[in-house]
């Protein structure tokens, strides 16, 4: 698989390296001629000065062929330059960009971005969900499908704890994968019981999210 990186910071530079290590040919692009030495040093030829923000550039780089292109850099408007022209002008199937502002997430995927990557929102999420008292989090979101996978804890006096899951009424296009109860994973089936600080993994439509917040008592 033929891969191209814009942006050549500390995520491109692990990104490339670690796409190498698993046999694809990646090529990494950075603007800046003292980066490009510096990580030249450990990649060689699979790095190259130029901006992926400029059509020339591209397609020098061969992004008529790429499977894939990744923009990495530091500016959200620079990523989504780099995954526009990769989809309208070079025709790449797949387009991955990276989000510093998690309130992009929606006009990226408006404008056709495959794959949206937001660290602080990963970030976000990890210490939300380390922090006492209900919480509901989006961990994952399956465009294509209009789905997304969700957890959510079930709190103390919650109308579900206690109710076999033959006993709740969940939000249509929504399935409960499964159940985390202290260290012990559960697949769930419909008589298994939800109990009071139980961990819940959900596969639902966006549109159920409220409706599921209110059955859990998460709202």
């Amino acid at each position: 698989m033929y891969i191209i990186v814009g942006g050549g910071g500390d995520v491109g530079y692990y990104l490339t390296r670690n796409l190498l290590s698993r046999g694809h040919e990646v090529l990494l692009l950075e603007k800046s001629s003292n980066r490009v030495q510096t990580l030249g040093e450990e990649l060689g030829q699979s790095v190259i000065k130029g901006d992926a923000c400029e059509a020339r550039i591209m397609e020098e780089a061969g992004a008529q062929r790429a499977d894939v292109v990744i923009a990495v850099t530091g500016e959200d408007e620079d990523n989504l330059v780099i995954c526009q022209m990769a989809k309208k002008r070079f025709n790449v199937t797949r387009t991955i960009a990276r989000l510093n502002n998690p309130k992009h997430e929606e006009l990226f995927q408006k404008l056709g971005i495959d794959v949206t990557i937001s660290p602080t929102k990963a970030i976000l999420s990890l210490i939300e969900s380390e922090l006492p008292g209900p919480h509901f989090i989006p961990l994952m979101t399956l465009k294509k499908a209009g789905l997304e996978i969700v957890a959510l804890n079930v709190p103390p006096l919650s109308p579900v704890s206690g109710k076999k899951l033959s006993q709740v009424h969940l939000p249509r296009k929504s399935t409960l994968a499964m159940i985390m109860r202290g260290n012990e994973p559960l697949f769930p089936t419909a008589d298994t019981e939800l109990q009071e600080n139980d961990e819940v993994y959900a596969l639902l439509s966006s549109e159920g999210e409220e409706e599921l917040r209110k059955v859990f008592g998460n709202s």
